[in-house]
């Protein structure tokens, strides 16, 4: 594995990672607000330093890093809770027309997978990209803010409800610029 693809202890990271086949899971208010929610307990009891985030129907970005240890894997812990939950959710979600649909594939997935034991969500990647400068950080930056603009879902980052752009998003972000 490159370097590049590596994530080391004290650095910000671009991270994303994505619904196995690139599925729109998120395109439900109830699995986007849990994602939040997980996102909350990951920065009050693992340590995640969040900066930035946008969560796509298919696939979430991060700026974040780790008060100690690798952001990964706290993300890896997070990622493992989450799976397991939004396979429950959708199966016992009443209004989810897809239902059927997505935990095939999900299985499917999963039984392709020698790592799961039975149903798998996210892909196994992260890719994080260290943001060494404020440059960097920056292009990242508007790069996943405009993500939703982009793909039609809103006509201003700040539409856009599940951003960190959004001006109620709940969640506590670090300011990149006070580590300066």
């Amino acid at each position: 594995m490159s370097d590049s693809w590596k994530a080391h202890e004290g650095g910000t990271f671009f991270l994303t990672f994505a619904v196995v086949g690139w599925i729109d899971l998120f395109t439900r208010r109830t699995y986007a607000e849990f994602l939040l929610q997980n996102l909350a307990h990951c920065q009050k009891n693992k340590g995640l330093l969040l900066y930035a985030y946008v969560i796509m129907p298919s696939h979430v970005h991060l700026i974040a890093g780790a008060k100690e240890g690798l952001v990964t894997n706290i993300l890896r812990d997070f990622k493992t809770y989450t799976s397991k939950e939004l396979v429950k959710m959708v199966a016992a979600n009443p209004e989810e027309s897809r239902k059927q649909w997505l935990l095939q594939l999900f299985h499917r997935y999963g039984q392709r997978n020698p790592s799961n034991t039975n149903n798998q969500v996210w892909q196994q990647t992260n890719h994080p990209i260290e943001l060494y400068s404020d440059h960097v950080y920056e292009q990242k930056l508007e790069y996943m803010m405009n993500n939703p603009v982009r793909d039609g879902l809103c006509t201003t980052p700040e539409a856009y409800t599940w951003s960190s752009a959004y001006p109620e998003q709940g969640l506590k972000l670090e300011d990149w610029y006070a580590e300066d």
